[in-house]
């Protein structure tokens, strides 16, 4: 009796997985060169440079400000009140998606794990953004009287709070979930040879100094950029190399062997 050959039917296995690399692939290469964290002081200093003519422009202070601004310019209004932040959190979330696709055989346990502390990290996040609450609260105050608008203003300042706060714990827990699993699928990348040993020691790296940056905070809070810039720097690297390899990861599932 012949034996059945399992091969065809693994392959067809991985093969399912190819949207999935090459999302993830795509998602790493626009988080490494258009999402970074200081792209809302980025887009601010470019819109103030552009409409310096009408008189210096400095960032909203108080809720009418913020209401007037987004009024005004509704994308500068939601670049500093973070919104890009939310795309930049869900990027990560399809590139961690795509290394769990990658590595779900070599420890399965752990990279689910992972994908369950990023799942985790994105939720507080969006959960504790809340530039399109504000966006909304200052499209109701314009068009409403002046009895409701000393309400909206006391929500709008509530608000401000809440979101407009980098000590708030919902920006803490989320990066330190998200950057937890970073770490966790870097250390399963040196297990195997999916990944090269430089993409893997990158998100090392990367991940390791982000980590680094909770421990700035609580012993010399003074020098808390520190690890906060060098891992900018190593989880540029890291997103470019891990989206070349799920190009080519997608490229042979696609193809099949060769």
């Amino acid at each position: 009796m012949k034996t059945p050959n399992p091969q065809p039917e693994m392959e067809n296995a991985d093969s399912v997985w190819k949207p999935i690399y090459r999302v993830g692939a795509w998602s790493a290469m626009i988080a490494a060169l258009i999402f970074r964290r200081n792209l809302d002081a980025e887009w601010f200093l470019f819109r103030a440079m552009e409409i310096v003519k009408d008189g210096p422009m400095a960032p909203p202070s108080t809720v009418l400000d913020w209401f007037v601004l987004l009024q005004s310019n509704k994308l500068l209004g939601l670049t500093l009140l973070k919104v890009f932040d939310m795309v930049n959190y869900l990027l990560v979330g399809f590139i961690f998606f795509a290394l769990y696709a990658a590595l779900r055989k070599v420890n399965k346990p752990l990279v689910t794990l992972a994908v369950a502390l990023t799942a985790l990290g994105i939720g507080i996040y969006l959960a504790s953004n809340q530039a399109f609450t504000m966006l909304s609260l200052s499209n109701q105050y314009t068009a409403s009287t002046d009895a409701q608008r000393a309400m909206l203003q006391m929500a709008g300042q509530a608000v401000l709070a809440i979101h407009y706060n980098d000590n708030y714990p919902g920006v803490y827990l989320s990066y330190l979930f998200v950057t937890v699993a970073g770490l966790v699928f870097s250390t399963v990348m040196l297990r195997c040879d999916i990944f090269s040993r430089p993409t893997a020691y990158a998100g090392i790296l990367a991940n390791g100094f982000g980590l680094g940056y909770y421990v700035t905070l609580a012993f010399a809070s003074a020098f808390e950029f520190i690890p906060i810039s060098i891992s900018a720097v190593f989880l540029l690297i890291w997103y470019l190399l891990v989206g070349l390899r799920l190009f080519q990861l997608g490229q042979v599932s696609r193809t099949g062997a060769k």
